[in-house]
């Protein structure tokens, strides 16, 4: 029987951090217009976490199905293809996690726009419910996108795109069309950690058929198409800024770029895949920073 640290790291949590900055940029972008609802934030962040921790859960289930996860693989051992948890028991914990996902994804959405809009209430039903669709087809299943290139498309709707815009209407009701400019930044950030995961299992990836981009690029190309992510996330930031211009607080969020570029600098010039895992931890907590003092900075701003 699996055991409780075992669910832990199928959780994977080093994940949760980037998973968070896209709801944390809403809630926050809408603390700035003054339209923040504290219930809505706080639902907002559990259903992520929820949806995060399932589409790692089907990743873990759906990668010990084709192979991908074995000794060849460079990153961390997976919990089913280790044989720490079965595949039985993670089909009933995608299951659990699933439905909680679910459940707290309707509460979120009545409580944000049940009263004011019912159009909005049946879109939202129905972005939740491809958001499981998508965390799950993205390894499992005999259709799964990840394995032919698609992943990093739907990591930045799905990690950036989407839930900043829509975690912001969800507390405000309304929505700045500027407001994409972040959500793109989070967006390429995360396809960004999806990129060198990719490149970390580049020549195992290879072998297994499962084509990314990395696959498809080579290890050198897919070096300058990560520092395209990178920049192409600090140009939409910037631009956002400058659009938004009221107080030298707003440039909060620069204290991180020296991260940014140092990682990008030393990313470049790693010969050895293995050496790269380090860097997903680093970048999804930098975006997390980058997020946070994103949104405190225009918080303060409009005091």
């Amino acid at each position: 029987m699996a055991t409780t640290k075992s669910w832990i790291n199928a959780a994977r949590p080093r994940t949760l951090p980037l998973a968070l900055s896209g709801i944390l940029m809403g809630c926050g972008l809408a603390w700035y217009y003054g339209a923040i609802d504290v219930w809505v934030s706080a639902l907002a962040i559990v259903t992520a976490t929820f949806i995060q921790v399932f589409s790692n859960f089907a990743n873990d289930y759906g990668d010990s199905q084709k192979g991908t996860d074995n000794r060849h693989r460079v990153g961390p051992l997976r919990t089913v293809q280790s044989g720490e948890i079965s595949k039985k028991e993670m089909e009933v914990g995608m299951i659990v996690i699933g439905s909680l996902s679910f459940l707290s994804g309707i509460l979120l959405v009545y409580l944000a726009t049940w009263d004011s809009s019912k159009p909005a209430f049946f879109l939202f039903i129905g972005l939740g419910i491809l958001s499981l669709i998508a965390a799950y087809f993205y390894t499992a299943g005999n259709k799964s996108y990840g394995y032919i290139g698609l992943g990093d498309l739907f990591v930045f709707l799905f990690f950036g795109l989407l839930p900043v815009p829509g975690v912001f209407y969800l507390n405000a009701g309304f929505l700045p069309v500027n407001l994409f400019l972040p959500a793109i930044s989070i967006g390429l950030f995360s396809a960004g950690v999806l990129n060198l995961n990719n490149m970390r299992d580049i020549v195992n990836d290879r072998r297994s058929g499962k084509i990314t981009i990395p696959v498809r690029l080579g290890a050198n190309k897919s070096r300058y198409y990560h520092q395209a992510l990178i920049t192409g996330g600090w140009v939409a930031a910037l631009a956002y800024t400058l659009m938004q211009e009221q107080s030298v607080w707003q440039w909060l969020y620069l204290l991180t770029l020296p991260f940014y570029l140092n990682d990008v600098k030393r990313i470049s010039r790693i010969k050895t895949d293995r050496e790269l895992d380090p860097f997903l931890k680093r970048l999804a907590l930098s975006t997390l920073a980058f997020t946070i003092l994103f949104i405190t900075g225009f918080i303060l701003s409009a005091k």
